[in-house]
């Protein structure tokens, strides 16, 4: 279910790091790298006092009447990440939000760009809607998306511009199970996916209270949400657009 993925990418990351320098799986360990695993290790003990509870739903929490889904999505460099959370409202007015699901990866060793790589992010935070809806059985109403990146929600927004390939086939998958609309900005400090994306020793995970709640805001009124940046694709400075016009110009001196 990935409730530890904040523990887990640490180590992850530094198979990653083995595999860029080339290290075979029969050849000793920088001391650097042998630090880092047993400094991981060590902490391993403290995840005895982790513990999540079996139901979403508390013993008094009473009659939900109102169910959702908000999935956070972010990337870094190296690595990216998403979290899913279920909001219940009941028919006293209460909310409670839990931990459902997260996911943690590591970038391929030739990493992308990070604006590609919160797009892959918004990817998967699509696909982990798909399952959780497939899963869970409870009427719910339409799921919203976080982001911390403008481009992902300048690119999902723009109906006319042209992407380049790998670009416009991920915003075509988000966009076959999602609408613009349901994607919304939040500030990298108020993104629980963040955690995902940089990773955590178990000790900050367990100091962590946003981890297994989602952050304050999902349990207040859309009204109180984080508000979207402009939304507008500047083509001329965006390094995923495809410049058409220099496409043409090419083809007309290659043909001359």
């Amino acid at each position: 279910m990935g409730l530890l993925a904040p523990v887990i990418l640490p180590v992850k990351k530094l198979l990653q790091e083995l595999c860029r320098i080339k290290y075979s799986w029969d050849e000793e360990l920088p001391d650097t790298n042998i630090k880092g695993w047993k400094k991981w290790l060590s902490g391993l003990k403290l995840l005895e006092e982790f513990g999540v509870d079996r139901c979403i739903k508390t013993k008094h929490f009473g009659r939900p009447v109102f169910a959702q889904l908000y999935h956070f999505a972010d990337a870094i460099e190296d690595s990216y990440g998403t979290v899913s959370y279920l909001v219940l409202h009941n028919d006293s007015g209460e909310a409670r939000s839990t931990l459902l699901m997260a996911r943690a990866r590591v970038a391929l060793l030739k990493t992308p760009t990070v604006s590609r790589l919160e797009l892959t992010a918004a990817t998967v935070a699509v696909k982990m809607d798909k399952l959780l809806k497939k899963e869970l059985e409870l009427e719910l109403k339409d799921s919203v998306f976080w982001t911390d990146s403008t481009a992902v929600i300048k690119y999902l927004n723009s109906e006319t511009t042209r992407f380049k390939t790998f670009v416009a086939n991920r915003i075509t998958a988000i966009l076959q199970h999602s609408q613009p609309c349901q994607w919304r900005y939040v500030n990298s400090s108020s993104n629980p996916a963040d955690f995902v994306s940089r990773g955590l020793t178990a000790e900050s995970l367990l100091l962590c209270g946003d981890w297994l709640s989602g952050p304050s805001f999902l349990l207040q009124t859309s009204d109180l949400w984080p508000t979207n940046p402009d939304i507008r694709v500047a083509d001329c400075e965006d390094l995923e657009v495809k410049k058409v016009a220099q496409v043409h110009t090419v083809q007309m001196f290659s043909r001359s």
